[in-house]
């Protein structure tokens, strides 16, 4: 391999990088730098070194077309080598998922995963600048999922602030290592022109050298013969390629310049048709452009050795020639069948203001993508749009397919800002706005409920039109109605469903909304996958949670991956009702993940929500109280779990929509009497039952059948302290055990702990107890429930004196705890403590 000249820095960067990886640390290296400036030879040096260091190594090149193809760029790299990332049926069950971009972008990081398990590996994406839409975000989800790989990723790129390798910088939360190239000093140029010259530079060389000013590219062209140095640097290349094309046969020099036409990447057969030419007439003038280091043979396709390369060639075709080829391309591309989308570069290359046949060439290119290609649909049905002219009426049609696609492709801030200046008579559209186009596009917006009542009004629209706004209106205001149109009446059904919900009537709210999904989908219909997450939370609160759990998780990678949050969410209060505590922690962690790579966080307080539960189970107070914010039943709860039994009322509070509610509820002898559930029944014969022990065994089974394992081990706990006080000794005992025995498989170690020490006071000796992490040696942890409520009352203000009254023991017994807890603490003063105790809570425990 040729010398890496003038380059040991940045180099040197990339070794420390590959180190850290090998030592399992994943990290993102970007190179950047102008066209010609040497990204691709660094890259080519950092592989040499990975490969000779035992590195997988895996590399692609982006192209200026990928973006009409789904995972072009990233695709040859997962397929690379004689043992690739992932192997062919893999590869097939992830282009099953290309409509599905969070799904895809999941399967494949499991896949990588696997297959780097103990394996140092390089991913390299070369011109990273060009990534398709999918591979750039298949990027930002792979890269965050898998920050403990012996993996580096290497990109190179050229400038583009805020381009696809700034956002992928900002998305993912590994080690970035941003390598900017700056041009060659000319000591490094010389010697690089000796490596290829295999000789010293003369003196004339040397002078011609200079001109480059630190290029490396251009200082090969030089040598090369295709760089002119008596000329600026983009004139300089320019006129060396056409000096260099002039020594070409007419043959050639023709295949060179329609080819540059067609872009940096193409297909003879597509350039012979276009030169009216048979294709075996093409090899000799073929191999003649190789010769001249102006193509390379890439196997399915021909490339230009470089951009620059192709940019000079392009200059040397007069504009209007390039016109008429760029358009003689489209027909070719479109009659040949390959696609609207493959056209569509070239249509937007001569197209003007109301050219109607490329307006229809590029709505079509936008649709045939969208499924697949959202953000590349987009940008098409906006030129679209802009191709239009203000009065035409067209342009209101073309519009409400720009609305459509933004939604599709998940930029709704835009689409409803694009809505409203197409609506309100702005310098955007000009042309009549019908109350059908109004109310067509407010049906668009409406699923996503970014409208205001206000705007779900647009009188003379068609009927069907108008009774799905008022379907919607009925939505916002909790105010189901009936329709005669399909789509309306299932709106209806979920409005009901919201109300019954919030009511607590799950099972009339599960019908419902099992209801709403029988309609066809249509213009104004709600997400499929949203509204069976309705259907699926009532049907777990209305006593079929395991088949609701089972749905949910097929939905994981069956349902859109749109509603990913929404379904994370809800399948971690699912995991959680259900006893299963790691899953509902991972469906939390991915739900936040999903929410921050689809840049809404509006769930983000629920998932906080269950990951708080788990915390608290799991005896980690200082990780639930970061968690809590400043939602008033959390902090209850910790506050109980500190030894404030003040609290315990707070819960009564507790909002319909909390996980597990009727267990909250439940500890503070409060209950929903209204709620359909099994749990809500089962909690009610508890705390009707009170302390009598008959009545109490009656009621744990009817909370049993709810197959709520967190509940039934509350139900447990309350019946074996009963008993225990009656007297029951072994009844009590079974019963707690029972409890012990649930709480402990799932992980809860906290109430484990509480009545592990129950048992034991009951004399209870078991030859190995459950593994309860032993309590931690210093800070609040570590304090005992006697010891945290008093240290909660001194802050308070009370003296040992009136802190024993509130605790009915000795003021030498509160002095004993108190200076437990300076101890362990680690304060000496009652003002310290207090200022302690402030920090901590926020508001103070007993508020």
């Amino acid at each position: 391999m040729v010398p890496l000249r003038g380059r040991s820095k940045e180099l040197g960067k990339l070794l420390d990088a590959l180190r850290a990886a090998g030592n399992g640390q994943a990290s993102l290296a970007v190179v950047s730098g102008e066209p010609g400036i040497g990204k691709s030879a660094l890259l080519a040096a950092a592989v040499e070194q990975a490969e000779r260091q035992g590195f997988l190594v895996a590399s692609a090149t982006a192209h200026q077309n990928d973006n009409i193809s789904p995972l072009a760029s990233l695709a040859p790299a997962l397929r690379a080598g004689a043992a690739p990332l992932i192997d062919t049926d893999q590869f097939l069950e992830l282009a099953t998922l290309n409509a599905q971009p969070l799904w895809l972008a999941e399967r494949l990081a499991d896949l990588i995963g696997r297959r780097l398990a103990g394996v140092r590996a390089l991913i390299v994406l070369d011109d990273a600048q060009w990534s398709d839409p999918l591979s750039a975000f298949v990027l930002q989800v792979v890269i965050a999922r898998l920050p403990g790989a012996h993996l580096l990723w290497l990109l190179a790129t050229r400038p583009s602030p805020g381009g696809t390798t700034d956002q992928l910088i900002e998305a993912v939360d590994v080690p970035v290592r941003r390598i900017a190239l700056e041009p060659l000093t000319a000591d490094a140029i010389q010697d690089l022109a000796a490596d290829r010259l295999n000789h010293p530079v003369d003196p004339s060389l040397a002078v011609q050298l200079a001109s480059v000013q630190g290029i490396p590219f251009l200082a090969e062209q030089l040598i090369a013969g295709l760089y002119l140095s008596d000329s600026d640097l983009s004139a300089g290349l320019v006129e060396g390629v056409r000096r260099r094309t002039g020594e070409l046969s007419e043959a050639s020099r023709d295949l060179v310049r329609t080819a540059a036409v067609f872009g940096s990447e193409f297909r003879l057969e597509d350039v012979a048709v276009l030169m009216a030419t048979p294709i075996a007439r093409l090899a000799a003038p073929l191999e003649e452009a190789m010769q001249a280091g102006l193509l390379a043979d890439a196997g399915s396709v021909l490339r230009f050795r470089h951009e620059l390369l192709r940019s000079a060639a392009l200059a040397d075709v007069p504009p209007s020639a390039q016109r008429a080829l760029h358009g003689a391309i489209a027909s070719q591309l479109m009659s040949a069948g390959r696609g609207a989308a493959a056209a569509a570069p070239h249509v937007l290359a001569v197209a003007q203001a109301g050219d109607t046949t490329a307006v229809a060439t590029l709505r079509e290119a936008a649709r045939d993508l969208l499924a697949t290609m959202s953000t590349t649909a987009a940008e098409l049905i906006q030129e679209a749009f802009d191709l239009t002219r203000v009065d035409d009426p067209l342009r209101a049609e073309v519009g409400v397919e720009v609305v459509s696609v933004l939604l599709a492709a998940w930029q709704y801030d835009r689409a409803k800002a694009f809505a409203d200046d197409l609506l309100s008579g702005t310098a955007l559209y000009q042309g009549p706005i019908a109350p059908d186009l109004q109310a067509t596009i407010r049906l668009h917006l409406a699923p996503h409920r970014r409208l205001d009542v206000q705007e779900l009004t647009v009188p003379g629209a068609a009927p069907h039109l108008s009774e799905r706004l008022a379907a919607y209106r009925a939505l916002s205001l909790g105010a189901p109605g009936a329709a005669t149109d399909p789509i309306a009446q299932s709106l209806h059904h979920v409005a009901a469903a919201e109300q019954a919900q919030a009511e607590g009537r799950y099972a009339d709210a599960r019908d419902l909304y099992a209801a709403a999904r029988q309609t066809e989908p249509g213009l104004g219909s709600l997400p499929p996958t949203l509204v069976e997450v309705g259907e699926l939370y009532c049907r777990g609160e209305s006593d079929d949670l395991p088949a609701a759990l089972e749905r949910v998780r097929e939905l994981m990678t069956a349902g859109s991956s749109w509603s990913a949050p929404q379904l994370a969410v809800l399948h971690a209060r699912l995991a959680y009702a259900s006893g299963n505590l790691q899953e509902a922690e991972d469906a939390a962690h991915a739900g936040l993940r999903w929410m921050d790579q689809l840049h809404d966080r509006s769930l983000a307080p629920a998932a906080d929500q269950v990951l708080a539960l788990v915390a608290l189970l799991r005896g980690h107070l200082t990780q639930a109280r970061k968690l809590a914010g400043s939602d008033p039943t959390i902090t209850a709860l910790l506050a109980i779990a500190d030894g404030d039994t003040k609290a315990v009322s707070r819960l009564a509070a507790a909002p319909q929509d909390f996980p597990e509610r009727s267990g909250v509820l439940l500890q503070a002898n409060a209950v929903d009497e209204h709620s359909q559930s099994a749990a809500s029944r089962g909690a009610l014969a508890v705390v009707a039952a009170g302390d009598d022990v008959d009545q109490l065994a009656a009621a744990v089974e009817i909370v049993r059948t709810t197959q709520r394992p967190l509940l039934v081990a509350q139900a447990e706990e309350r019946y074996g302290r009963a008993a225990l006080e009656a007297g029951d000794r072994k009844t009590g005992v079974l019963a707690l055990e029972r409890a012990l025995d649930s709480l402990t498989a799932m992980g809860a170690t906290a109430p484990a702990g509480r009545i592990q020490a129950l048992l034991q006071a009951a004399g209870v000796r078991r030859r190995r107890w459950a593994a309860v992490p032993p309590r931690a040696q210093e800070g609040w942890e570590s304090l005992t429930p006697m010891e945290r409520r008093v240290a909660l009352l001194v802050a308070e203000g009370h003296t040992n004196r009136s802190a024993a009254e509130e605790l009915v023991v000795s003021a030498s017994t509160v002095g004993t705890h108190l200076r437990a807890v300076f101890g362990k603490l680690g304060v000496n003063s009652r003002v310290q403590l207090t200022r302690l105790v402030l920090e901590r809570f926020a508001p103070p425990p007993n508020t």
